[in-house]
């Protein structure tokens, strides 16, 4: 027999390598087709053109980038800052009179507070199947413009339980915002932009607790000095409501669901902005529910990391929130001096989440680099847990580095985006994730118990204390992720791995 012929016979170890690679890229191939046959929208704008590749040079994609950001980045904005506005207000409210005019006592305020997250985390879940199924602009304007009525109905309220009701609605309304954002920004941006873009636009909470301290304190001083037909904490919630129904009409008129409704864009640079995030391998959208990719999300480890950062993390932020107002009066200043110098935290927030994400997009480090918010706000709250009541200055100081803490919050919130692929299993990390942000916003208030006052160090232990298990869990996160990159490039490297054309537009998952 010839040395060939005996080679073939007895099966050489590279060609039994080959055939099981060979088999492996079958199966995988089998299972990608069989999960893909609802593909992404993006796979319209290229029906009829196969094999046919779309050149985009630097500068015609720079030029795009600009005009994209020139129509979505400023709506983005302004709504963030709205949300994060409407949730304020209620901090505001608690020390121009709401108080005393709903006749609460012990701990109602807390309760109300708290209420708002009851209905965000009710509606978490299907509002993020209803953002993935329906058009995504024009469910999310829905959502904005009820959520600024419900906002002016505050002010009709009498009672606690009618406030109650009304922050209830409140959070069942807002709970649309921060994942369809996120799913706005996975759609036109680029995994490299989209760290950036996700901290810019969440930035504006900082600028909308300028902008609302502002407000809320020249509403104060007017009433006292000129007098008001209604109660000035009224006042604060119609203002902050109109102008939240006004900008909603404005999002639903102006705002895409995707690429392929843009009026602003012509139809080949509608196809120049999808093929700009072919990179990402998530594509545009896809409006099917897939079982397979709901089963992988609730069984991925990472989806529980994400969990267990949120939970964490706004017990802090749901305390601070509803209570920043009290706590600053706490400090020896008079209300109406609280709702003024409480705004440049809001400075603090800006310069932070901004900084934090144009760095950990040029370094490639968003996870560590957004840690060092975190820990500038470790150091602010034991400020003011050490420092004795009559150092009013160093303790307010405290608060302000407080407002640094998002930043991990918001790095995790651009990974939902650029990491986690496949639409379904996208949109169910994201519920789990804002499901268990508003555990911690539930949690937060009632820390801050009545009994605790002025001092309230209890409340402040415990947000040291959640603070650094959050580091630790972002520190996990990160190992976690370079562990699954590894894998995954090993995967890559074997001699039967190949790519599927339009693999990105498969609505494939990132295992």
């Amino acid at each position: 027999m010839a040395d060939d012929e005996k080679a073939v016979a007895m099966g050489s170890p590279h060609l039994e390598e080959e055939k099981h690679s060979r088999e492996r890229y079958e199966r995988v191939t089998t299972q990608v087709v069989k999960h893909a046959k609802d593909a992404d929208e993006a796979m319209k704008a290229f029906e009829g053109q196969e094999g046919e590749v779309l050149v985009m040079d630097e500068a015609t994609s720079r030029k795009l980038l600009k005009r994209i950001d020139l129509h979505l980045m400023p709506l983005l904005c302004i709504i963030y800052g709205l949300n994060y506005l409407d949730k304020t207000t209620l901090s505001y409210a608690s020390v121009m009179g709401l108080r005393q005019d709903l006749s609460l006592v012990a701990d109602d305020y807390q309760w109300i507070s708290s209420m708002f997250y009851f209905g965000y985390l009710a509606w978490e879940y299907p509002t993020n199947r209803l953002l993935q199924r329906l058009p995504l602009a024009k469910y999310s304007s829905f959502c904005i413009i009820m959520w600024g009525l419900v906002l002016c109905c505050m002010a009709a309220t009498k009672n606690y339980a009618g406030a109650l009701t009304v922050r209830f609605f409140l959070g069942v309304f807002e709970a649309a915002v921060t994942p369809g954002f996120a799913l706005f920004t996975s759609q036109w941006y680029t995994k490299k932009e989209q760290g950036t873009r996700v901290g810019i636009w969440f930035s504006f909470n900082g600028f909308a607790q300028i902008f609302g301290g502002l407000i809320a304190y020249a509403i104060a001083k007017g009433v006292r000095l000129h007098g008001a037909a209604i109660a000035p904490w009224k006042i604060v919630f119609l203002v902050t409501g109109l102008l939240t129904m006004a900008v909603g009409a404005l999002f639903l008129i102006s705002m895409p669901d995707n690429q392929l409704n843009a009026r602003w864009l012509s139809p080949s640079d509608r196809k120049l902005a999808i093929e700009r995030v072919r990179v990402n391998q998530q594509g545009i959208g896809n409006k099917h529910f897939k079982f397979h990719q709901l089963k992988e999300a609730l069984l991925d480890p990472l989806t529980w990391a994400f969990a267990f950062y949120a939970l964490a993390a706004d017990i802090p932020n749901g305390g601070i929130t509803n209570f920043f107002s009290q706590l600053i009066v706490s400090f020896g200043y008079t209300p109406e001096q609280s709702l003024l110098y409480g705004t440049p935290g809001g400075a603090v927030e800006i310069v932070a989440l901004i900084a934090c994400g144009f760095l950990g997009d040029h370094y490639g480090h968003r996870l560590l680099i957004s840690t060092s918010g975190l820990l500038v706000a470790i150091l602010g709250m034991i400020l003011i847990v050490a420092l004795p009541l009559s150092n009013d200055g160093g303790r307010l100081a405290g608060y302000y580095l407080t407002q640094a803490s998002p930043t991990p919050f918001v790095a995790l919130l651009s990974l939902i985006s650029t990491n986690v692929a496949g639409w379904t299993k996208k949109t169910t990390v994201a519920a789990v994730y804002l499901i268990a942000y508003c555990a911690g916003n539930i949690i937060g208030p009632q820390v801050f118990r009545p009994s605790d006052a002025p001092r309230y160090v209890p409340a402040e232990i415990t947000i040291i204390c959640c603070w650094v298990a959050s580091v630790c869990d972002i520190l996990f996160i990160y190992w976690y992720l370079k562990y699954q990159n590894k894998k995954k490039a090993a995967f890559r490297s074997q001699p039967g791995y190949r790519k599927l054309e339009n693999q990105e537009w498969l609505d494939l998952t990132d295992r």
